[in-house]
């Protein structure tokens, strides 16, 4: 029998939780915030969530965190309920802090009623300089005492549409003297005359995420909400907001969240990269976010596999980028049949071949669980070959084609090299073979032995496709870390475009949903740029790690 696995901390706060009868049912959320795509450490905390109440029972609900009109679009919304389905999870409810925003003004004039709340007219200089610092308390402000009923006034015109943005302010009341810098009288509404993407102008004050989101865990009766450890100097916050409200007690608890060599993660940078055009967009294979790494090729399973190996912790760390790579090659290799593709084509001219054309049988996927099962491939006289496998004067231990050596046709025959063309600027254009009849693939009766082997296409059979070879976004590992701009780091090879590349016909048939091993060059998929006359081809990782690290 296997070892069990061990539970991470949060799985042990769970089963307490559970055991000791704290909660009869496990409630989660996950709250993105729809200004951007989700990206690879989202992926992280959605499979920590859903996979919570998927082990634990219980449900998971799906609230986006709306209250900046400025930059939520319903665009965001879409793709963000598209990644959580591919993923392969679903949410019990679908909320938005949008639909709370009565309820939530109610709380803010009850903390009001209640003195623990008043209206700030100061600028936001003004505000910065009596803050304070860590080691020194901050100065009340001139309005902090300000009469309820004056507050009340001030604030109900503010949420009537009276005063122009950053007239007002509605802070807490709390204490100016805390360690903690975000309990000295934390912003909880502010003025922003802008439509919301589900509200429209209804609303013109909106309310900060502190305040929104905690009371909005509250209110949907969140057991266990789950944060990265940014939001640790939030809990105290959090808790006092519920405390003072006297509402559903939800609990915070944090998670080290996903570093990730070669890339960056913060949605502003990723917007950057979108809006300056340095990328296609959000879905470009290149980038971190999980619609582009579907477009690459990944798979749902790697990538919770991925979210799986990297585990949960309390310490944040840096993770390979090279992990996540490891993860689709293990899934693809069992599931990806295997076809050939000639990405650097020479002509290869079998001299003494003349059977016209003839069908061969190819194995689909070796280490399929069911086998893989056979495809046929067309084979004749004229074939494109990798221009790598020849050599006009071949190295030490070299097994592939060069004057006089063998080599055997991947499905096929041996060939021997006999001769080879060369045009006026001395490069090789067609290599001349001959081949041997008894040396047929799974009918092999000719005693020869070859070390090399090498894939081909039909010539007269192939079809073209355009092939994008993608690689590391950036040069750097640690492009946020970099002096500078983090966009000096942009790696000048991350997409590789080969405009004619001969694949052999089955992938005629290619569709969006299939991953394919382009025999000995890597995992591929099609593109959503494909017509029906030109396939595009996206590599979504080499057959080993081949990125070579920046000295």
């Amino acid at each position: 029998m296997s070892e069990e696995k061990s539970l991470n901390f949060i799985e042990e706060i769970v089963e307490n939780d559970l055991n000791s009868g704290k909660y009869e049912t496990l409630v989660t959320r996950f709250p993105p915030e729809p200004n951007g795509y989700l990206h690879i450490g989202h992926a992280k905390a959605i499979c920590l969530n859903f996979g919570l109440t998927q082990k634990y029972g219980g449900y998971t609900n799906l609230r986006f965190d709306d209250t900046n009109p400025v930059t939520e679009k319903t665009e965001y919304v879409n793709s963000q309920q598209e990644d959580i389905k591919w993923l392969g999870f679903n949410w019990k409810n679908e909320l938005y802090a949008s639909d709370y925003f009565d309820e939530l003004y109610s709380f803010a004039v009850k903390l009001i009623e209640k003195g623990l709340a008043y209206v700030d007219e100061s600028s936001a200089d003004e505000i910065a300089a009596l803050k304070g610092t860590p080691t020194e308390p901050g100065k009340d402000s001139p309005y902090r005492n300000r009469s309820a009923e004056e507050n009340l006034d001030i604030f109900t015109r503010m949420k009537n549409g009276e005063f122009a943005d950053g007239a007002y302010i509605l802070r807490a009341k709390i204490d100016m003297a805390s360690p903690n810098m975000l309990m000295r009288d934390p912003i909880i509404y502010r003025i922003k005359h802008a439509e919301h993407h589900r509200t429209g102008n209804k609303w013109c004050i909106y309310p900060m995420y502190d305040f929104a989101h905690g009371q909005s865990d509250s209110i949907e009766n969140i057991t266990h909400s789950i944060c990265t450890l940014e939001y640790v100097s939030h809990r105290e916050l959090y808790d006092w907001f519920i405390e003072k409200l006297e509402i559903f007690p939800s609990k915070q608890y944090e998670f080290a969240r996903l570093n990730l060599t070669s890339t960056v993660m913060s949605k502003r940078k990723l917007l950057q990269l979108v809006n300056e055009n340095l990328v296609s967009g959000w879905d470009d294979p290149r980038m971190p976010t999980i619609s582009g790494l579907r477009r690459r090729g990944f798979t749902p399973k790697s990538v919770r596999e991925f979210c799986e190996r990297i585990g949960i912790a309390k310490r944040e760390n840096l993770i390979e980028l090279s992990l996540l790579e490891f993860c689709i090659r293990e899934d693809l290799n069992k599931t990806a049949n295997r076809v050939m593709a000639v990405l650097d084509p020479i002509k290869l001219i079998i001299t003494n071949y003349d059977k016209g054309t003839e069908d061969l049988k190819g194995e689909n996927n070796p280490e399929a669980e069911d086998g893989g099962g056979t495809r046929v491939i067309p084979f004749s006289k004229e074939l494109w070959i990798e221009r790598e496998d020849f050599m006009e004067v071949p190295a030490k231990k070299w097994f592939r084609l060069a004057p006089g050596a063998m080599v055997r046709l991947k499905f096929a025959y041996i060939v021997k090299c006999e001769d080879f063309v060369k045009d006026e600027n001395g490069n090789v254009t067609e290599i001349h073979c001959t081949y041997i009849p008894e040396s047929k693939s799974g009918n092999d009766t000719s005693g020869i032995n070859v070390k090399g082997t090498i894939h081909w296409v039909s010539v007269q059979h192939a079809k073209t496709a355009e092939i994008r070879l993608y690689d590391r976004l950036f040069s750097s590992e640690t492009p946020d870390a970099e002096e500078g701009d983090f966009k000096d780091y942009l790696n000048p090879d991350s997409l590789t475009v080969l405009p004619n590349v001969y694949i052999e016909p089955s992938l005629a048939d290619a569709d969006l949903q299939s991953r394919y091993q382009f025999i000995r060059k890597g995992y591929f998929c099609l593109d959503k740029d494909s017509t029906a006359e030109k396939l595009v081809f996206n590599r979504t990782v080499t057959l080993k790690d081949t990125f070579k690290k920046p000295n």
